[in-house]
This record gives C-alpha cells, sequence and structure tokens, in this order.
C-alpha cells in the first residue's frame, strides 16, 4: 500500500484529492491547522468512512512549524507528498501578506528540505498557481510563458514553483508543479467569487437573500472542475520523470457569463439582483488568464471531463440543496436570514 502525504487536506484540493488516493488503496496522511473550531467539514465523510481503518490519518501540524513538517515527513515515510496548503484567496493575500507570503515560501522549502534529507526517495507535488501569470497576456499560457505576478499570493507560488525546480535540478529529487488553473467545485470556500455566486443565486431564489455585490465582472478565467484536477496531480507523480504542467480546460469566460449561467439555471435575471462595488476590486487586477493543456494532454493523458456548464449546474444544484436546509432552518425561528453576501 503507497502512503501519501498531504498538507491542507481539509481544503477542497485535498478533499478530491485524498479521496481518489483512497479509492486507489493509498494510505493517506494529511494535515490540519489547530484552530478554536472543527474545520475538518470537507472530508469529515471520509474520516467517517475510514474512521476503524489506518488508511486515512489526520495530524495538527503548520506550514511555518519546520520541526513538525520534518518529523512527520520522517515519521511517515511517505512515497508521494502533495503541498496543497496555503493562504489560498487572492485578495485575502493584500490584506494579510506576511501570513500569506510566509506560508506560501517557508513551508514549501521547508517541505523540499524534509524530502531532501529523507532516507527514502520521496516524490514531490507542488501545487503552483495560474496567478503567477499576472493576466496581462491574452493567448493561451503554457509552461514556458513568462510569470509577472500581481499579488502577494501570486509572488509566493513563484517562489515555491522556482524551488521546486531548483530542488529537482540541484539535488535529482522528484519534484514536479502542477499550474493549476481555476478550479472550482461545491466545496469551493464561499469566499471564491464562484461559491459566492452560486450559494448568492440559490439564496435568492429561495428569498433568503435579496441582492449580491461584486468587483468586476469583466475578470475572465480558465474554470475547471477541481475533481478533474487532482487527477492530474496524482497522473504526475506516477510519470517516468519529474516536469511541470498546465491544467487547464483551454477556454475562458468572465465573471458576468459565469452569473449569467447561474442565475439563468434558476429562471433569474441575475441584473436584478446583482452590483458592482470598488469594495470588491483587488488592488492590482489580473484581467485574463487562459492555459493551455497541451502537454499534460500528451505527457499524462490527461483532459478536463466536466464542462463549463456542467461545473456550473453542479455547484448550483449542491447550493441550491443548502439553501433549503437553510430556509427550513429560518422558519424555524433557528437561523436568521442574511440578505446581502453573507460570506463577504
Amino acid at each position: 500500500m503507497k502512503k501519501a502525504f498531504i498538507t491542507g487536506i481539509t481544503g477542497q484540493d485535498g478533499h478530491y484529492l485524498s479521496k481518489l488516493l483512497l479509492e486507489k488503496d493509498y494510505e493517506v496522511h494529511g494535515t490540519i491547522r489547530r484552530s478554536s473550531s472543527i474545520n475538518t467539514g470537507r472530508i469529515d465523510p471520509l474520516i467517517s468512512k475510514y474512521q476503524n481503518t489506518k488508511q486515512l490519518n489526520l495530524y495538527y501540524s503548520d506550514l511555518l512549524d519546520s520541526s513538525s513538517l520534518n518529523m512527520l515527513i520522517n515519521k511517515i515515510q511517505p512515497d508521494e507528498t502533495y503541498n496543497l496548503a496555503a493562504q489560498s484567496h487572492v485578495a485575502v493575500s493584500f490584506k494579510n501578506p506576511i501570513f500569506t507570503t510566509q506560508t506560501g515560501t517557508l513551508g514549501p522549502l521547508s517541505l523540499l528540505e524534509a524530502v531532501r534529507n529523507s532516507d527514502k526517495e520521496i516524490k514531490y507535488y507542488q501545487a503552483s498557481s495560474s496567478e503567477m501569470y499576472g493576466g496581462q497576456m491574452k493567448g493561451k499560457l503554457n509552461e514556458e510563458s513568462l510569470l509577472n505576478p500581481k499579488s502577494p499570493y501570486a509572488a509566493a507560488k513563484v517562489f515555491a514553483h522556482h524551488m521546486t525546480s531548483i530542488y529537482r535540478d540541484s539535488y535529482s529529487l522528484f519534484c514536479s508543479n502542477g499550474i493549476l488553473f481555476n478550479h472550482e467545485s461545491p466545496h469551493r470556500g464561499e469566499t471564491f467569487v464562484t461559491r459566492k455566486i452560486t450559494r448568492a443565486a440559490s439564496r435568492i431564489k429561495l428569498g433568503l437573500q435579496n441582492k449580491l455585490t461584486l468587483g468586476n465582472l469583466e475578470a475572465s478565467r480558465d474554470w475547471g472542475f477541481a475533481g478533474d484536477y487532482v487527477e492530474a496531480m496524482w497522473m504526475m507523480l506516477q510519470h517516468d520523470t519529474p516536469d511541470d504542467w498546465v491544467i487547464a480546460t483551454g477556454e475562458t469566460y468572465t465573471v458576468r457569463q459565469f452569473l449569467e449561467a447561474t442565475f439563468k439555471k434558476l429562471d433569474l435575471n441575475w441584473e436584478e439582483y446583482v452590483q458592482t462595488s470598488d469594495k470588491y476590486l483587488r488592488p492590482n487586477e489580473v484581467e485574463h488568464l487562459l492555459g493551455d493543456p497541451t502537454k499534460a494532454k500528451e505527457e499524462l493523458g490527461w483532459e478536463p471531463k466536466t464542462s463549463f456548464d456542467s461545473l456550473v449546474e453542479m455547484m448550483v444544484e449542491s447550493d441550491l440543496n443548502l439553501a433549503k436546509r437553510e430556509k427550513v432552518l429560518v422558519a424555524e425561528g433557528l437561523l436568521e436570514p442574511t440578505w446581502e453576501n453573507p460570506t463577504s
């Protein structure tokens, strides 16, 4: 049974990756940050399913605690390490640049050092990001495209991306970078624009919310399904040699188009409910991101399975069910309705 070590296992990607690996009969080990509230909601079904086995194991740790990471790597001796943990919200990275930069740079470096100093050959995956490109180019972006970060989050990702390549080249380690473009799902955090839209639209449909305020509606992104993208992560570490790969759909849509698709599925006119505010604009806007996944298709045999329309439908269906449960609680007086952007 192969062993995998995942940082950020409680996040969206951590949920889908751990589920994939457990289904492939991996022994999965993951880190969670200690906090005053329980934050394992996304993986609770997996915990319940595997609680009587030793196939899923969780540890309190932190990317800024290098001794803890080193101890866990030495103790677990994983075959594969996936670094998914980060402060991953771009807007928040402007408000908290020091923490964002520390976790995005020191964390990966600590893991790379632990892998380098291990007696076992460990394959390492670094979660790079399309935000590293900066969004100035209108054409498709590939592995050779210029990196031009526009946020503290993106700058930290560029550092980790380059350090992963340096450790690969300098120490002959199996270290791969996955340059993933935006990937969404029903498990996406509610402060990310796609989930904010599907969550709000569903609440508006059921009378729990009456408006939604957003920022730049013309920003365009290459949006895919997170469940498809974690499969690419795994495939990278099964490849004969380590390398860097862009994971994307090759299609781009604006926030406005995402709004239109979401509200249309609920038979609503988005223009009646959505307003914009400078409050939600980034200090340094990334206008356009479009990926070229040709290399991943040719070398890994990977391509996205979920269309943009199917992704929107999946998220709307999930959030509509969530809104229905919320409406019951409101009707019973157990919850107060929030009329605008409950997750702002």
